[in-house]
């Protein structure tokens, strides 16, 4: 017997606003370096689980997201964690503004509407070349154009009465909503120089409204965050 759906289902977060000096040299460094914006995110977080430990962003629900206003030369950076962070590493110099926290406490409801804002990494995957080894991987291949996008976020939709679960073992978003209701902008790749050379992350920025149809699942999307990459920034859900 399948057990009822939630009808309503609670959230509850610390969202850090950072506002950085992007000509500093520490934000200019996580700007061309994918690898050093997730040390700074990381190191307001250290001693909470124990070092080296591979899971580490997973386990303090660490996910990101930055923007970057080239003409007031500021970098803001928002951090979403379940523990709270200590920024007293970041120098005084680099910061543009104090530092903002906020506890979020929310319930979703079926029916709720949200605004909403994410970066996601969209990538699909190539399945291995014929006669490869058994078990080769597939290669993911990056969407570089705003309707491919769409199309990515739109199969992680969840109509009313669907499962969280698309039949291809897709997870879904626990909302839905009309595709003519989403913007997508594309947004630069970042990448991480040696020993990261094949680091590169696709980006793309989607908004726009959306319906709860599956509370549990909606909560769970913006709790562990939406597709790859969110090690670099990627997956972050904001609504309102």
């Amino acid at each position: 017997m399948t057990a009822p759906r939630t009808t309503a289902a609670r959230f509850v977060a610390t969202h850090t606003l950072l506002t950085l000096d992007a000509r500093h040299p520490y934000a200019a460094k996580s700007l061309i370096d994918a690898q050093d914006m997730h040390r700074t995110v990381m190191s307001g977080f250290r001693g909470w689980v124990d070092d080296g430990s591979r899971d580490a962003r997973a386990q303090m629900g660490i996910l990101s997201t930055w923007t970057l206003n080239l003409r007031e030369a500021r970098l803001s950076l928002v951090v979403q964690s379940r523990v709270p962070g200590d920024w007293g590493r970041i120098p005084g110099a680099a910061l543009a503004d104090e530092t903002e926290t906020l506890t979020l406490d929310r319930t979703f409801g079926v029916g709720d509407t949200v605004d909403f804002r994410t970066v996601v990494n969209p990538v699909r995957s190539r399945p291995a070349a014929p006669g490869s080894p058994e078990k080769t991987r597939g290669v993911r291949v990056a969407h570089t154009r705003p309707d491919y996008v769409k199309s990515w976020f739109t199969r992680r939709l969840q109509p009313p009465g669907e499962p969280s679960v698309a039949p291809d073992g897709l997870t879904r978003l626990g909302a839905d909503t009309h595709p003519d209701q989403l913007a997508v902008r594309m947004l630069p790749r970042i990448s991480s120089p040696a020993p990261h050379k094949g680091l590169r992350i696709a980006r793309a920025e989607v908004r726009g409204k959306l319906t709860v149809t599956d509370p549990e699942a909606f909560v769970g999307v913006l709790t562990r965050g939406l597709g790859h990459g969110r090690a670099y920034g990627c997956g972050l859900m904001l609504v309102r």
